[in-house]
């Protein structure tokens, strides 16, 4: 029953629109066809005028409620000159926008008919204009592009050789992360050793300097403060992409090609959480590439620290060769509980010597 309802009232609707117009062309017909097309125009004209004030309150209103609710201010260096360009840009293209707008509204309710009166003029064509519209949009986009290539060419040149390397992998869905050991130095892979129980991104145990390597599978990155880090990043599966909105970055991770970008964060986790006044606050990794049903949950975190908190935090972890294969790391003696640093500096010469 309720179909046909709606169906009878969709009908009503459009009976109402006819007979409105019918009686708008009797209207005509009556009034005079003049006189109603020049109201009419008239009545256009104005609600133009007040659609474009409207408009611009609007876009006034919308900066003034979201401006706080943005991401928190650049974390980095680099996110600084790239926040500095999107303020140049949106300027730019603002007064731009608001330029053509206007005349676009302001003329037309200043040229609309109004009988036998002429207030336009046509032209075909006009070199001088095209000059002028073709040139000046031209100079600026060329200086935005510089700018933008400038920017660019930062994240991804040659990283400080003072720079902490570390390794983020991404694979469906989360991220690996990969440090060097005391050696400060990665270790080969090779694709055709992983193993998801044992050997997740496939390290060359012949390689020595994969003994020592710690890897992170809770996506978890940890950085020093006002140190640079370099990060490698490639895929195990398909296209994910590094993204980075606290630090205003993001890079492909491509299967098969390794690429880099590398920034100097500048602020720390815990002085982030009072700026934000979020006690909750964490530096986010996000997937910004569609890569699978689980997308969704591929996320990871940044730890911003004291260069002594990440030694700490570093000297806590376990190498990931020792941690799949235990029964090559020495028995740690029951006591005391505190001297933990002992049995893993053992541990590191084993299976170094082996």
């Amino acid at each position: 029953m309720s179909v046909f309802i709606i169906i009878a009232l969709i009908i009503l609707v459009f009976i109402i629109i006819y007979q409105i117009g019918k009686a708008s062309e009797y209207a005509v017909v009556l009034r005079g066809e003049e006189k109603v097309k020049a109201q009419a125009n008239s009545a256009i004209a104005i609600l133009l005028v007040v659609m474009f004030l409207l408009g611009m309150w609007g876009i006034w209103e919308c900066h003034e409620i979201f401006k706080d609710r943005l991401l928190p201010i650049a974390a980095c260096k680099t996110g600084e000159n790239y926040d500095a360009m999107f303020k140049y840009t949106i300027i730019v293209t603002g007064i731009v926008f608001f330029a053509t707008q206007f005349v676009l509204f302001y003329f037309c309710f200043l040229y609309q008919d109004k009988g036998n009166k002429r207030t336009t003029f046509f032209f075909a064509h006009s070199n001088k204009l095209e000059v002028i519209w073709t040139t000046i949009p031209a100079i600026a986009m060329a200086i935005l592009v510089a700018i933008g290539l400038r920017n660019w060419y930062d994240v991804t040149s040659v990283a400080p050789a003072e720079a902490t390397v570390v390794e983020i992998v991404g694979k469906q869905f989360n991220w690996l992360v990969r440090y060097p050991g005391k050696d400060k130095e990665l270790g080969k892979r090779d694709f055709r050793k992983i193993d998801d129980a044992k050997n997740v991104l496939g390290l060359d145990w012949s390689d020595p300097h994969n003994m020592d390597d710690i890897i992170s599978q809770n996506g978890e990155l940890h950085v020093v403060v006002n140190k640079p880090v370099k990060l490698l990043i490639m895929s195990r599966d398909v296209i994910h992409d590094v993204g980075l909105p606290h630090f205003r970055m993001k890079m492909d991770a491509v299967p098969g090609i390794t690429t880099t970008m590398w920034f100097t964060p500048t602020i720390t986790t815990e002085e982030m959480k009072q700026i934000t006044h979020n006690p909750d606050f964490v530096y986010e990794i996000a997937c910004d590439q569609l890569c699978g049903k689980g997308h969704y949950s591929m996320r990871g975190t940044i730890i911003v620290q004291s260069q002594a908190d990440y030694d700490k935090w570093l000297a806590s972890q376990q190498t990931y060769y020792a941690a799949n294969n235990p029964s090559a790391v020495p028995v740690a003696p029951a006591s005391p509980a505190a001297d933990t640093t002992k049995p893993k500096k053992d541990s590191v010469k084993l299976l170094t010597s082996n």
